[in-house]
């Protein structure tokens, strides 16, 4: 797990080791462990080629050192993840012929490449994101993980292209032109987060989870190789009893071979089914007690620490807690969105990072339940997914828009989720349902909040076009697409890494998400509060009181803290003479969600939460508007 930065430039723009050392290291957090260096020209001296890492050493420490030539001189590679097959394939290899001088995932990566050039990204199963120089063809391979656990960001210039595991490296390279991207705002709107492959900067672009790149001779090229199987496969398991055998068999490797570790590891603990389940799983794997980490809040509603505990008792785990603050809160939060290189989407996302700073006093790495609900079937959405279609069959457009919504909007304060099932229920457009589900304004708002129209088509339909019959599994195909790798996972990995910790998600497997694919809709969504096998799975395993538990999340008492602690931050974010983003959108709009909110009229702490981390953005990166 690591940080990696780099460029291919003209050779009349090269840089020197100096730059390459000074950006590279703005990413130190990524890896304290150490760091690595390479520049060299290309064969015909038209291109300067510069690999930068910082390394958290978690496997093979003697040995895994980068940027990491091979033998014959041949690849050099800087590579940023772990691939948990590694043993397998490096034995998959010797049979081969090839040799081996470390016990690395780094050094097994470059040889798949020898062995099976780009169809190498296919074998692994891990997370990762690397570039990889390949000296004979004169070409550079960018690649990202099957569901983008790995972040890449690119940035092509005239003379050339930069590429990174986070923007700040990017955007202080010299001459880098800050220009907003006004398209951006509006889907940021809508989604409360920014969809690939675009971002805040219209300069950087993320590559896609599931793609390569090869640069050669001046021209960048870039190839999808990885579908969620949900979309090409057909539920064909028909046993319950089956499923839950395949689902056990399956996890219980994909916990086991992310156990693989040269450092100490623990899990993050919430007391919700998925990281319990994976905490149950570790257990049987390890002959040490596992260590746990968990955090909460004082305000008992929002706090999960109790069932934490429960597990942490059952298992006899090593248990850390940490109670958050709404002053260490505010003191994490400026860096959270430093270090996402955007605004931060959620708020469970600063506690993360504290969590992390925490973890990482004891442990190198943490496995947890990030994904199981996007994979599983677990969001309330996905059960109301299913009979959607036939309130719509049922309820004329025109009587939803001018009497339901409008009824439903009048609700009190506490019936925000109410309010987010009305909207998505009404929505018609399959685009603007799956963005309704986040909470963020609808189009109409999201234009009277701009004074302009939108141009409502995703930066990439990708996450839209699946043909699939099951508006279940859409909207899982759509979560799989966009929301984790533009959100949730983005979160995991810039959170923890942040806090010097990596974190690996069981859930987020590509052999597991082929064995879930297979189930029908009703093994997902068939029981109370969804993820139906996970559930069965765990029903001996874990305590009665966590495995029937409804879905809760990591709620963030923000909206409170709005209102009370932080009221007057939040006004000088959003209402003051200072707020830049005051004089970008509908000051009485703007205005208005404000002093709703701050008087308990209506519940906006999503959206004012989205809009108060834009505006810190804003601030924290200069960014020219």
């Amino acid at each position: 797990m690591c940080g990696i930065f780099g460029w291919v430039l003209g050779a009349t723009k090269r840089q020197d080791r100096e730059t390459l050392v000074s950006l590279t290291d703005r990413m130190s957090h990524r890896g304290p462990d150490g760091s690595g260096y390479w520049l060299r020209l290309t064969s015909d001296e038209r291109f300067q080629i510069g690999f930068g890492h910082r390394r958290l050493s978690i496997i093979d420490v003697g040995g895994g050192a980068q940027p990491m030539s091979s033998k014959d001189g041949r690849f050099t590679l800087t590579f940023n993840g772990e691939i948990y097959n590694y043993v397998e394939l490096r034995q998959e290899l010797v049979v081969l012929g090839h040799r081996f001088c470390t016990n690395s995932d780094t050094e097994v990566l470059i040889e798949a490449y020898r062995a099976w050039q780009l169809d190498a990204v296919r074998k692994f199963r891990g997370m990762f994101s690397f570039a990889l120089w390949d000296e004979v063809e004169q070409r550079l391979i960018l690649a990202r993980d099957a569901f983008g656990k790995k972040p890449l960001f690119l940035t092509e210039l005239h003379s050339g292209l930069l590429f990174g595991s986070e923007i700040d490296a990017l955007v202080q390279f010299p001459g880098f032109e800050r220009e907003f991207n006004y398209d951006a705002l509006g889907h940021y709107l809508l989604n409360r987060y920014v969809p690939g492959p675009s971002t805040f900067f219209r300069a950087v672009k993320k590559l896609p989870p599931g793609h390569y790149a090869v640069w050669q001779s001046g021209t960048l090229k870039t190839t999808r190789y990885f579908t969620p199987p949900l979309a090409t496969t057909v539920p064909d398991i028909k046993s319950f009893d089956e499923a839950i055998s395949l689902f056990k068999r399956t996890f219980d490797e994909a916990v086991r071979i992310r156990m693989r570790s040269d450092a100490p590891f623990g899990a993050y603990l919430s007391g919700g089914v998925d990281s319990s389940a994976v905490v149950a799983t570790m257990v049987k794997h390890s002959t040490e007690p596992v260590r746990t980490f968990s955090v909460g809040f004082r305000e008992k509603k929002y706090s999960e620490l109790d069932h934490a505990r429960v597990i942490a008792g059952q298992f006899g785990t090593i248990h850390n807690e940490l109670f958050v603050e709404p002053d260490s809160f505010m003191e994490h939060w400026s860096t959270a969105v430093m270090r996402r290189g955007a605004p931060v989407s959620e708020p469970s996302d600063v506690p993360i990072f504290m969590l992390s700073e925490l973890a990482s006093c004891s442990v190198k790495m943490v496995l947890t339940g990030e994904g199981a609900d996007e994979l599983m079937g677990g969001y309330p959405k996905h059960r109301a997914e299913r009979w959607i279609g036939l309130y719509q069959w049922l309820m004329p457009h025109l009587l939803h828009e001018r009497v339901i919504y409008p009824l439903v909007r009048s609700l009190p304060y506490g019936m925000r989720r109410v309010k987010v099932l009305a909207l998505a229920a009404g929505e018609r457009d399959p685009i603007n349902r799956m963005r309704a589900w986040f909470g963020g304004l609808s189009v109409s708002e999201s234009e009277a909040m701009l004074g302009r129209l939108l141009s409502t088509t995703p930066p990439d339909l990708f996450p839209y076009s699946s043909e699939i019959a099951s508006s279940l599994r859409r909207t899982l195909f759509f979560d799989q697409t966009s929301w984790l790798p533009d959100n949730l996972l983005e979160r995991g990995d810039r959170m923890m890494m942040a806090g010097s910790i990596e974190g690996r998600m069981p859930f987020m497997d590509t052999e597991l998400a082929g064995i879930v694919a297979r189930f029908p809709d009703e093994f997902l969504t068939g029981g109370k509060g969804g993820k139906t096998v996970l559930r069965a799975a765990m029903d001996k395993i874990l305590p009665p009181e966590i495995v029937r538990r409804k879905k809760v999340g990591f709620r963030v008492p923000v909206g409170e803290w709005f209102r009370g602690t932080y009221r007057e931050f939040l006004q000088d974010m959003l209402v003051s003479e200072t707020s830049r983003l005051a004089k970008m959108v509908s000051g009485p709009k703007l205005g208005g969600l404000v002093a709703e909110h701050l008087n308990a009229r209506q519940n906006h702490e999503r959206i004012l939460w989205s809009l108060t981390n834009l505006e810190i953005f804003l601030r924290t990166f200069r960014i020219a508007t």
